[in-house]
């Protein structure tokens, strides 16, 4: 599904085949989680491929390994040129890139050693979620900011997030909705969440969320399009039965929500804010000709 014979990754150095690379069965990666990754995506666009913020997601990536003690030389421009040799080794040019930093054999509770870098890519067409998602409140809460760097995109936070989203699909619904540890909406198994009232979008603080770069890109072109937004507090019954909600992130990119705990959103889709915003991501990634919307000019 990921990689075959012939696929290469940049592995410890080296470009090999991603079926030759081998790690350690003793890493404190495999035993205890303690690992920090990144979701990347590339666009075919005229003239080549282009990394969509791809300095963002590295200087996520290096904070994330700081957060986390890993000892980590590489700058943001090393692993930009890194990750479009990988792409260009493959061929891939819609595709969906994993950088992962593993760390050295370590069975103590320490910092670790000596880190590994891995950057792994794939063909992509987004099936990671389907548009118009039916979801509910997971009774998983997100961890507690105060016993884990929630800031950072490692490894072993998506235990959670495996939980919160098979709970989801075990009950019939497409995903899960995941409260922080004061019972607050916090943002999907693995995207952030927006909704919509009256004409303003509302997305929960940062704090007990992942700062999500696609998040971060929704909240600019609010702001370029002039479209109220407040981030804020709030709870799974301020939202339920509102006009619109979507979930936002690098693999999903912005993916409309139908209901929530079986209460459908109000408006037809087509005819929100957050329909415009999603065509409007669409266009910015894909750097897509000017497309002109009744309230919206990309």
């Amino acid at each position: 599904m990921y990689y075959n014979e012939q696929t290469i990754i940049y592995f410890n150095g080296s470009f090999v085949k991603a079926a030759e690379a081998k790690t350690d069965l003793y890493s404190q990666s495999l035993h205890y989680g303690y690992a920090v990754f990144e979701g990347i995506r590339s666009y075919p666009v005229a003239g080549g491929t282009r990394l969509f913020k791809g300095e963002e997601h590295y200087d996520r990536l290096r904070r994330s390994a700081e957060y986390m003690k890993m000892p980590f030389a590489y700058t943001t421009q090393q692993l930009v040129d890194l990750t479009y040799e990988t792409l260009a080794r493959n061929g891939f040019t819609d595709a969906y890139v994993r950088p992962i930093v593993l760390c050295s054999p370590n069975m103590a509770l320490s910092k670790g050693r000596e880190s590994f870098l891995a950057i792994e890519a794939w063909e992509w067409t987004n099936g990671y979620m389907s548009n118009k998602m039916r979801i509910m409140t997971s009774s998983y809460a997100r961890p507690n900011p105060k016993a884990f760097h929630v800031e950072a995109k490692v490894s072993g936070h998506y235990v959670n997030s495996i939980l919160a989203c098979q709970e989801a699909r075990d009950k019939g619904y497409d995903e899960a909705l995941v409260l922080d540890s004061e019972g607050y909406v916090a943002e999907s198994s693995g995207a952030n969440i927006f909704y919509e009232n009256d004409g303003v979008l509302y997305t929960p603080p940062l704090g007990s969320i992942l700062p999500g770069i696609t998040r971060a890109t929704v909240l600019e072109l609010c702001q370029e399009f002039n479209i109220p937004v407040e981030e804020k507090l709030f709870t799974p019954e301020e939202m339920r039965g509102t006009d619109a909600g979507f979930f936002c992130g690098t693999a999903a990119e912005i993916v409309a929500l139908a209901s929530l705990d079986d209460v459908p959103f109000r408006l037809d889709w087509e005819e929100s804010l957050s329909a415009m915003l999603q065509k409007a991501y669409t266009a910015r990634v894909r750097e897509l000709p000017h497309v002109q919307f009744e309230n919206l000019t990309i």
